[in-house]
């Protein structure tokens, strides 16, 4: 299986790694960095180094557990290492917009009972769908999430059975989603604020966020909303 790099380590943007399989423009690794996208967070882009040429990987997905990256060339063969390099710009700030919409989830749970009900976060802005009755909470709830992230507390990742994770009230904060169905779940935890199950790259302070900034906020139907927000700088 392969050793999935950002699970452990979100800050790590270059990495070598032997190719263990080719299926047409396809390529999957031993080891790998690039995030392949999932829990409403985009796929990571960039590009693998070999003999000197830069190889674009412009889309990355999960096939059975495995990670397949999708070369726009395939100069190499199964067995030759290779060294991948991540679009940074592009994962840091999904990595910021990542964490902001843990704190906004927090605080929509604890404030509203209100849970996720649909989102998707790309580099540009993130857009989050809550079971929620009042457009002016949504804003409140931004106004305080920046004031949480400017506090800079740590975000931490570490792993736990299955059993005490379950333990834990709001481990799972989107409305239609089951618990994973695996042993050990990954658990991301901003200190006071917010404990959930979730296996994508986050920052690991709540300074690096920087400024929420909501842009609109639409009606999904009775009691839902739609929170676009961006961040900066």
């Amino acid at each position: 299986m392969v050793e999935k790099l950002y699970l452990t380590d979100c800050y790590i943007k270059e990495f070598k790694a032997k190719i263990t399989k080719i299926d047409g423009n396809l390529v999957f690794l031993d080891k790998t960095a690039f995030y392949p996208g999932g829990g409403g967070v985009e796929n990571d882009k960039g590009y693998f180094i070999f003999n000197g040429n830069k190889i674009e990987v412009n889309n990355v997905k999960e096939i059975d557990g495995e990670i397949a990256h999708e070369a726009t060339s395939v100069p190499f063969k199964e067995g030759d290492e290779i060294t991948g390099v991540i679009d940074w710009e592009r994962r840091y700030r999904m990595m910021r917009l990542h964490t902001a919409s843990h704190i906004i989830a927090a605080i929509a749970y604890s404030k509203y009972n209100s849970k996720i009900t649909g989102g998707n976060i790309s580099p540009e802005y993130a857009k989050d769908d809550f079971d929620i009755d009042d457009k002016n909470k949504l804003l409140e709830i931004v106004k305080e999430a920046n004031e949480i992230a400017k506090k800079g507390i740590p975000v931490k990742i570490y792993f736990l059975k299955k059993e005490e994770a379950l333990k834990i009230p709001g481990i799972v904060k989107l409305a239609e989603r089951m618990p994973p169905n695996i042993d050990i779940w990954r658990i991301v935890e901003i200190e006071g604020i917010d404990i959930q199950a979730d296996g994508g790259p986050h920052v690991s302070n709540t300074l690096e966020i920087g400024e929420i900034v909501p842009l609109k906020i639409e009606n999904r139907g009775k009691g839902k909303k739609r929170i676009y927000y961006t961040i900066k700088p």
